[in-house]
């Protein structure tokens, strides 16, 4: 297992959060976390992450304990998360915001706006992911003028750039116009592919996304794990469809089948 969390409770104050949380991610898999709002979905992600600690339980990274380590030395790890909200720096460019994540994983934070422009292979390496993205021809535009769908894909790429062994995507395509969506899953599926990612976590709300791309679900309800299962075993399950679901799924006709191949 790369990623384990075992019984894992987060309390704030009397509110229990999270109750119990176990799961595992395994190489090679795309999981999609689900739930109604207020089961739990973004305190599990701020706690995989490393952004808060547990107040019981564990939850292990590689064979190693990453409760409230935070997200730099989890960085460091080998683990990178893209935000619900787009975190893009307005001021720069596409290819400088790259090329500020890859100064950010050889360890140079402290002199990244001086770096910019000053070192080939960090060009070089912020170019790739842009190719990757399909962002290459916007290497020059600046983040702020960017369409919605572009500024997510920035977001994305720029988690992808400091090169980590799994991603986790809180809200992936949050924000962008649903013919856009599956687009934006392609060509994140294509990159993560391409540079060998080991897994794919993601926080979605948009049932097509889910059922499409995920090689296993993980149904949150009331900060309980209210089912783990395949996406036709979920589909299957009528409680589970009403409760967390809150409706029958009809697939999306562009919707890739869910046992199609992921990195």
């Amino acid at each position: 297992m790369i990623l384990e969390a075992r019984g894992v409770r987060k309390l704030y104050g009397a509110y229990v959060a999270l109750d119990g949380v176990s799961l595992s991610i395994r190489e090679g898999e795309f999981v999609s976390i689900i739930g109604p709002n207020g089961a739990g979905k973004s305190t599990l992600i701020n706690v995989l992450t490393g952004m808060l600690a547990p107040s019981a339980g564990s939850v292990r990274f590689k064979g190693k304990d990453i409760g409230g380590i935070g997200m730099v030395a989890l960085t460091r790890l080998g683990m990178a998360r893209s935000f619900q909200l787009v975190q893009i720096f307005p001021e720069l460019t596409v290819l400088e915001s790259l090329q500020a994540a890859v100064i950010s994983r050889l360890g140079g934070g402290a002199r990244i706006f001086a770096s910019l422009a000053g070192d080939g292979r960090i060009r070089a390496d912020a170019l790739e992911v842009a190719t990757l993205f399909n962002l290459a021809d916007k290497a020059h535009v600046l983040t702020r003028e960017l369409p919605q769908g572009d500024k997510k894909l920035l977001d994305v790429a720029s988690a992808f750039a400091l090169r980590p062994e799994i991603i986790l995507l809180d809200e992936p395509t949050s924000g962008v116009s649903t013919a856009d969506k599956h687009a934006v899953m392609e060509i994140l599926v294509g990159a993560a592919k391409r540079i060998g990612l080991r897994a794919i976590i993601q926080v979605e709300h948009d049932m097509d996304i889910v059922f499409g791309y995920s090689d296993r679900i993980i149904a949150l309800h009331q900060g309980k794990v209210l089912a783990d299962a395949t996406p036709a075993q979920i589909e299957a399950d009528a409680q589970v469809m009403d409760m967390v679901v809150g409706r029958r799924h009809t697939p999306h006709p562009n919707a890739p089948h869910p046992n199609a191949p992921h990195p």
